[in-house]
């Protein structure tokens, strides 16, 4: 089975966080994360699943608020995973590796947060944390919509049968 695009951004973007040394590094990576998050969520709102749609544009603002917590990396357009989003795939997949990136933004913020001396980063690493946690939160409510929606269907096909 072939892997959607965005499973491979997702990817790419676990990929970078985990060989992301320092503070710096860390920190646009979670820049690339919110990023990534904000454009699936805006493609999702425009033509996801019907269930999904409101609150994927939930997510496309919360993510787009979230990449403002922190500065913008000094990165080429063509460089930024975001713009390479083109198609989506199976929503399921996608929002799961959506959220594992998400969670893994979390923790790696906490490492900064703990090791630096800089009160500026200590702090843009608070909120940012607070960030991932929120988008994280919008995408697991959505993997609960999806999974309700497919336990009705179920019960509506059984139903019918």
């Amino acid at each position: 089975m072939r892997r959607s695009q965005a499973v491979r951004l997702i990817t790419a973007s676990r990929h970078a966080l985990a060989q992301s040394g320092d503070a710096p590094a860390v920190m646009a990576e979670a820049w690339q994360a919110q990023a990534l998050a904000q454009a699936i969520g805006s493609r999702l709102a425009l033509s996801g699943p019907l269930e999904l749609r409101v609150q994927a544009l939930g997510l496309s603002e919360l993510a787009g608020r979230s990449c403002g917590v922190l500065d913008r990396p000094d990165i080429d357009t063509e460089c930024l995973r975001a713009a390479q989003l083109t198609e989506l795939g199976d929503a399921r997949e996608m929002l799961l590796g959506l959220a594992a990136l998400l969670g893994e933004v979390g923790i790696a913020l906490v490492g900064v947060a703990c090791a630096t001396d800089e009160e500026g980063t200590y702090w843009q690493c608070m909120e940012a944390i607070d960030a991932a946690d929120e988008s994280r939160d919008r995408v697991l409510e959505m993997l609960r919509q999806l999974a309700a929606h497919d336990q009705g269907a179920v019960k509506r096909g059984s139903a019918a049968g």
